[in-house]
């Protein structure tokens, strides 16, 4: 018998594009180079499109960008567009176009080819894929780096000759002033104000007393802002207010990073006269920074808009070298004293950490001083002409630096827990723990009343709040291990089964106390009342059903707006994309059975 097979329809595979995308980038902004820019996105657009077995993932062209950082923003859009998996190949001109930088070269190319994302640099043939591709990138991209620095060396080398001859760096803007080709000229309006706060300043006013006033008025600084102590002080110690120029009063070391310093002395500067025409006079700019220098020096106690007093800026820490600051803490009641603290400065500060514990209680440092003093009271007058600063070199130590040379080392205990105990708030306390025989912070007749009869414990209360701002109070065993087997059990239910026990309408704390001895609590469904008179009542207990409030119309609009919200143009697009897929699988999937 012939053997007769039969041939399957087989359906032809279609071979999977790839996403191609390229990178285009000029470093300045100009019409050659703008023109240029132009070139290689069409240049690169057609390329991709023509080529069938590459699908078109666009363009990305930076303008007007230094390559040395990453930070591009067409080039940060590219690499989440990478991490999305939109694109698969990425095209460059060259090595340079894409960065110069040859760390960030490195770091980006092997990330992209963890995520088997391969580059091709079209001038170096490199492919960043390949076995010898990051040995060459790495070659390429040090000759590449060291191009622009070389080009930066070459630019500073010119901006310094212009400066030489008194020719400023292009044209900073400067509150007060505007720029009328190569010469400043005075701004009236802005005038004023840059008048105004010098003369605060010799009236006296602090900086912080300015600030405040300005933003009062509405006044604001040339970019718009609110302005700031930052912003004057630039005023104050700007130069250019008195008809001169001061030129590189900062520069840029490192041609990479970019970033600008203070000229401290390390590169020449250049003080060109007579430029333009002043707003402040000379003499009274020069006042304005000896006098600048002068409550520099005094610290916090040259600027009087603070509250400071005569220990400011005389309790100094060894260890992290700032001064302590002062801390008020509130009475916890009415009865209590505010009590006084100073603590290192370094605690302050979010993260900051300080090796001295602790703080210092200034009422007991008054005391400490005024009998190295000799005196029977302590006086801030004496204290200031003959203390010079006070250092903490341990928990509740003073380290006192005369003026004249002395040193003296003296105990300072924290007594603030004993001096919060005024006549008035001791005999409060002792009216409350003779009524209940407690602590009396939160407590109430059930305090000591409610025992676990498993472990011997006392129930404590505890409050819990609800979403909706409302509270509930439980009462739970306090065995740190939870193995009793009791319930917590609600206070408005207990007192309401209590009230049954006792016979009376509603509970009250007078007839809880005079008639009920204590309630225990047997295991979580059990509860016996034990009366004063030897008498015992058993009860059983229910644990309540937890109940959820009803949803009101406005949870229900806010919860169906929220999902509206949820679904974004970006996860609608999302969710279409995978709905074609699936549908793609499952129409493939029956076409092969």
């Amino acid at each position: 018998m012939r053997k007769i097979t039969k041939i399957e329809q087989t359906v032809p595979k279609i071979p999977e594009r790839k996403k191609v995308a390229a990178y285009a980038r000029v470093s300045m902004e100009t019409e050659r180079l703008h023109h240029s820019l132009s070139a290689q996105v069409s240049y690169y657009s057609e390329l991709i499109q023509r080529n069938p077995k590459w699908e078109y993932a666009g363009v990305y062209a930076d303008e007007a960008i230094s390559g040395t950082s990453v930070n591009r923003p067409e080039f940060q859009r590219m690499l989440a567009d990478c991490e999305a998996g939109k694109i698969d190949i990425i095209l460059a001109k060259s090595i340079s176009r894409f960065a110069r930088n040859t760390v960030d070269l490195l770091n980006v190319v092997r990330h992209l080819k963890e995520l088997s994302i391969e580059v091709r640099f079209e001038k170096e043939k490199i492919n960043s894929l390949s076995s010898d591709g990051e040995l060459m990138l790495t070659l390429l991209a040090s000759f590449a780096q060291e191009e622009s620095i070389s080009i930066s060396n070459n630019v500073k080398w010119g901006v310094r000759k212009r400066m030489q001859e008194g020719i400023p760096n292009g044209h900073p803007r400067v509150l007060g002033y505007r720029w009328e080709g190569d010469q400043l000229v005075i701004v009236p309006e802005e005038a004023e104000i840059v008048k105004r706060v010098f003369q605060n300043f010799l009236d006296g006013k602090s900086r912080l007393e300015t600030e405040r006033e300005f933003e009062a008025e509405g006044i604001r600084s040339i970019n718009g802002c609110v302005m700031r102590d930052s912003n004057l002080k630039t005023i104050l110690s700007n130069i250019t207010y008195t008809g001169n120029l001061l030129l590189q009063k900062e520069y840029i070391s490192d041609p990479i990073d970019k970033k600008r310093k203070k000229n401290r002395g390390e590169l020449p500067q250049y003080f060109v006269e007579n430029t333009h025409e002043p707003i402040i006079d000379m003499e009274t700019f020069q006042y304005v920074q000896d006098e600048m220098a002068r409550r520099k020096e005094l610290g916090a106690l040259a600027n009087k808009s603070l509250n400071i007093c005569c220990f400011t800026g005389k309790i100094k820490c060894p260890y992290c070298s700032l001064s302590y600051m002062h801390n008020a803490r509130k009475p916890r009641t009415k009865y209590g004293q505010t009590l006084e603290f100073w603590v290192c400065g370094s605690r302050k500060k979010k993260g900051g950490h300080c090796d001295v514990k602790g703080s210092i209680n200034q009422r007991s440092m008054e005391k400490v001083l005024a009998d190295v003093l000799e005196l029977d009271e302590f006086d801030e007058n004496i204290f200031l002409s003959e203390i010079d600063v006070i250092y903490v070199p341990k928990s509740y130590t003073l380290e006192i630096h005369f003026k004249d040379g002395r040193v003296i080392t003296k105990d300072c205990p924290n007594t603030g827990h004993q001096e919060c105990w005024t006549p008035e708030y001791r005999e409060r306390v002792s009216k409350q723990r003779r009524k209940f025989g407690t602590n009396p912070k939160g407590a109430s007749c059930l305090t000591s009343k409610i025992k676990c009869e498993q472990c011997g414990c006392n129930f404590r209360k505890q409050t819990q709040r609800h979403t909706d701002g409302s509270t509930v109070t439980h009462w739970r065993c306090s065995a740190p291990e939870k193995t009793c087997g009791t319930v917590s059990l609600r206070e408005d239910l207990l007192k309401q089964m209590t009230a049954e026990v006792l016979g009376i309408e509603q509970f009250d704390d007078d007839t809880f106390l005079e008639r009920i001895d204590h309630i225990s609590v047997v295991s979580a469904t059990e509860l016996v009342f034990h009366m004063k008179d030897g008498s015992t009542v058993s009860r059983e207990w229910v644990k309540p059903k937890k109940t959820m409030p009803p949803w009101t119309e406005e949870r229900r609009e806010k919860q169906t707006q929220a999902i509206r919200d949820s679904f974004t143009p970006e996860r609608r697009q999302a969710m279409s994309e995978k709905m074609k897929q699936i549908r793609s699988e499952k129409y493939w999937a029956s076409t092969k059975k």
